[in-house]
Order: C-alpha cells, then structure tokens, then sequence
C-alpha cells in the first residue's frame, strides 16, 4: 500500500495597483495650462494565505471526513492511536484515551491527576464518556467501529483508523497528521521510521535463511496472524516465513495439529493487555501434547514480546520489526533480550 501522497497547496498571490492620473484641463490663452498632478500609485496589498479548509480526509474504512478547522479536542479510542496522535505532534490537544493507554506516557497517572480522562474499553466503548469529553475528533479503530457509527450520526467528526501493514500505519500518521494541522511534523516522523525500516530490510537481504515463525495471539483456542495483517508484514520484512500467511482469515483459529505439522522454527508469544501471561510459560509451551517435536520446542526458540508493541499498529510497529529482525536473525542484527 502506498503511502497517501500529500497534497500541496500552492499560493499564487497578484498584488492590484490602482494609478490614477490626472488629464490637462485646457483653459483660455494667454493663461498658462494647469495639469493636474498624478496621485502617487499606493503599495501592493499585502499577500494573505488562504485557509485551508475545508479539506476533505478519507480513513480506513473510506468514509471521507471533512473538517472546517483543526480540532482542539481530541479523543483517541485505541492505544495505537494514541501513539500516532502524540508521535506527530497532536499529543497537546488529546483530552481523552482509553483505559489500555500506556505509550507515550504513564496516561494513568495523568489520569489520576486530572489531567486526562479515560473514556474506559478500547473495544466496544461506551458512548456516553465520550460525548461528555465535547470532542472535536474522534480517532476510532476496528475495535470501535460500531461507536463511531453512533457518533457520525449524532454529528461528531470520527476517523477510522486500520492499517494492515506498516505502510498503513505511515499512512494513518500522515492522515492524522493532516487533520490535525501537524502536517510537517507527521512528514519528519514519517521519514525517520523509514530509514529504519529500509536498515532492517537492508540487513534482511544478507540472511541466508527463512525461519518459519508461529504466532501466538491467543491460546484457548489457538489463535494467530494471517495474510492482510501487519504482524504478517512484519515477520516478511524481517526475513521470516509466517506459517500461516495463506489463512483465509486475518486472525484464523488454528489447530494444535496444524501449528505441529508446520513445524516452526520460531514461536512469539506476546503479553496481552490486561492478561496475565494467557499461555503460561514456556515450560507449559513444551508440554502440550506433542509439542516436544516442533523445532523452535527443541531449539529453546521461543521469544516473549510486549504486546503493547508487537500487537498495536502504531508506530512502534516499527520497533516490533526491529525486535522481530533481532529474534530471527541474531547473526546480522545482534541477540533479542527475552521481555518475559
């Protein structure tokens, strides 16, 4: 997915100058010719940039938000966002996160201070505590869908945001950059988790081998990532194979037997938020039936990542690839130190 291009816009200011001069007013001889003198040409008008709204934003569902000035109020409904909002600069203007919020700030606190409110879930919120915030925008996600249909309808400005890869995050940074008014800001951020994308990429292409990688993101049943996921793209660019990149579903639910048949390398498990390790440890790990002859069981190749990283499309996602780089090729990329 291409990064949505930035639309510039271009002022073209004329200054109009008013020349007023005078005619000769004949009058009878031998009297001498009056001419009248010519008034003095006043200055250029001074140049004046014109607003730039209203300027029409389309999300990730393809609803188009049009907005006549740059929000003062902001209310983000997922912790993803949150870091999109305060990474390109609109941090000051968020009066609203989720209970789940943890990056860029300690938000419970703030919290605690008065200094923010929380509107509670970032899944299925409530409505009520958002409309009490009096929001200028809304930075919704798939987990609030249904809530930013409700408050579309009772007239608040909503985006949706869902990127499912890292260029859909880049995009959701320009886009949120955009809305805004931190257009500038958004390009910069934006520029430097690029060059940190294509390091890791660079790295990738002197590997020599693919671990196939299994992702765990619940256990009870067997969950994990598919194709149109960005945790799929991030194990790709880090130079692994996702045993389940061919699932029909994004987030399919998998068999015990599936996962031992594809016999993966790597195994990731990522902390929940709000769960207390779901999958135990990886004693429990070795010890499910059958488990023993998976490759990444034998080899002491399972790796704990925060799920506030790996698992929220933010930009972080961006430090989630450089983990996942770490933990499948330590040869070019130097050893992950376990989070668990």
């Amino acid at each position: 997915m291409a990064v949505i291009a930035i639309i510039a816009v271009i002022i073209v200011a004329s200054g109009i100058f008013l020349y007023y001069q005078g005619q000769s007013a004949p009058t009878p001889s031998p009297s001498p010719s009056l001419t009248a003198t010519p008034t003095a040409s006043p200055n250029p008008s001074p140049t004046q940039t014109p607003s730039p709204f209203p300027i029409s934003i389309p999300d990730d569902t393809g609803y188009v938000l049009n907005l006549t000035a740059y929000p003062q109020r902001i209310v983000s409904l997922s912790p993803a966002n949150t870091q999109v909002l305060f990474h390109v600069g609109a941090g000051s203007n968020v009066v609203g996160v989720t209970d789940y919020d943890h990056y860029p700030y300690n938000f419970t606190a703030w919290i605690e201070a008065g200094n923010m409110s929380s509107i509670g879930n970032y899944y299925q919120p409530a409505i009520e505590p958002i409309v009490t915030l009096n929001p200028d925008l809304v930075v919704a996600s798939l987990g609030s869908i249904d809530a930013a249909g409700q408050l579309r309808g009772l007239g608040y400005n909503v985006l949706v945001l869902n990127p499912t890869n890292l260029d859909g995050v880049l995009n959701n940074m320009l886009t949120v950059g955009k809305a805004t008014g931190h257009d500038a800001e958004a390009q910069a951020a934006v520029a430097g988790l690029r060059q940190r994308i294509v390091a890791v990429v660079s790295g990738v292409a002197n590997a020599t081998t693919r671990p196939k990688v299994y992702h765990e993101i619940w256990s009870d049943p067997y969950m994990s990532c598919g194709n149109g996921t960005f945790v799929n793209d991030v194990i790709k660019l880090a130079g692994g194979q996702n045993i389940f990149e061919n699932a029909t579903d994004a987030y399919p639910v998998v068999s015990a037997e599936a996962i031992i048949s594809q016999n993966p390398d790597v195994m990731v498990f990522p902390t929940q938020m709000g769960v207390d390790s779901f999958w135990g440890d990886y004693s429990t790990v070795s010890a499910r039936d059958g488990w023993s002859s998976i490759n990444a069981v034998k080899n002491g190749k399972m790796f704990t990542v925060s799920g506030d990283i790996i698992d929220e499309p933010g930009p972080r996602q961006v430090d989630s690839l450089e983990i996942m780089a770490k933990i499948l090729h330590p040869e070019i990329f130097g050893a992950y130190t376990d989070a668990k």
